[in-house]
């Protein structure tokens, strides 16, 4: 069966992100180093903090964390002779997926991480929320700032917004008795409070994308990523304040490939969104976590060589 590989935009358990694939798994520990190196005294204190178990939910070394840690894991992938017939990336996970399809080099992708951290540091506290509801369900509840964050399946739901607006919100949901779960952050991704974060890392753009090598599905566009996308500087920095139609860009490759649906990333947050889909639960595809419980890539490296 061919593959397909999802990168993560958000994790719940960053304290360990494969930190105990770190000096044990060779290309693994290559091409993060190279990444913290590129990303410099940010990257030196995202991995001092990663390899100590230190709390890294700020945004200022969540976000190279993840992309570190992602792209390793691709690469790690990559490396065993597997050729993915497509990618796709939730949320800051795109720019992965993008880096690895050639949008970007990775030098480029790290100083785009990096500008959209330096913007995001200076937006007022805010976080994020995961629903057991539709979109359309949450619509009416929107206030103030508080947006449609993502949607990552038909009823898996994302909000986000400044942190009093959004602490109202939340307490009218689950008045009305919907399932409301804190999502780690601290930086309200994906909502209006972000536009001035998207305006700063407009201005300081300073890279040179090129058109896909292999095909992406974007979740802001929730379909096939186009040239023209991959060309625009609005297109990425938007991304700061748009929401992220992971659910449907899922569901659009899976119309096109019957794939295996590999997760290069911590957790398994995309796995369960994928055993969701219609595509996956009558068999004709099929989904697997690169990690296991202990963080080792042995069975899926089985599975995938």
């Amino acid at each position: 069966m061919d593959v397909a590989l999802m990168f993560p935009g958000q994790g719940s358990q960053y304290p360990r992100m494969a930190a105990s694939l770190y000096g044990t798994d060779a290309v693994f520990t290559s091409v993060i180093d190279e990444v913290f190196e590129l990303f410099g005294e940010v990257g030196s204190v995202a991995c001092e903090d990663w390899l100590s178990g230190a709390d890294v939910d700020h945004v200022s070394r969540a976000q190279p964390l993840l992309f570190a840690v992602d792209y390793a894991l691709g690469r790690t992938v990559l490396s065993w002779g597997v050729k993915p017939v497509a990618l796709i990336g939730h949320s800051a996970g795109e720019v992965v997926a993008a880096t690895l399809a050639g949008v970007f080099s990775l030098e480029e992708a790290v100083s785009l991480v990096r500008d959209r951290v330096v913007s995001a540091v200076s937006i007022p506290s805010g976080g994020m929320l995961a629903v057991a509801a539709s979109e359309a369900e949450l619509l009416p509840y929107l206030a103030g700032d508080v947006a449609i964050a993502a949607v990552n399946s038909a009823r898996q739901t994302m909000l986000a917004g400044s942190d009093e607006p959004l602490a109202a919100v939340r307490a009218r949901l689950e008045a009305d008795e919907f399932i409301v779960v804190t999502v780690p952050a601290t930086t309200p991704f994906h909502s209006p409070a972000m536009q001035p974060a998207v305006d700063e890392a407009l201005a300081a753009w300073n890279v040179s994308p090129r058109a896909p090598r292999m095909p992406v599905y974007s979740g802001y566009t929730g379909t096939l990523m186009t040239e023209h996308d991959a060309l625009s500087a609005r297109f990425w920095t938007r991304q700061l304040t748009d929401a992220v139609y992971f659910g449907p860009a899922l569901n659009d490759l899976l119309a096109m490939y019957d794939v295996l649906l590999v997760e290069a990333g911590p957790g398994q947050t995309l796995t369960s969104f994928a055993r969701r889909t219609k595509a996956v639960r009558h068999g004709a595809s099929k989904v697997l976590p690169l990690l296991d419980a202990s963080d080792s890539v042995e069975a899926a490296r089985a599975q995938l060589v």
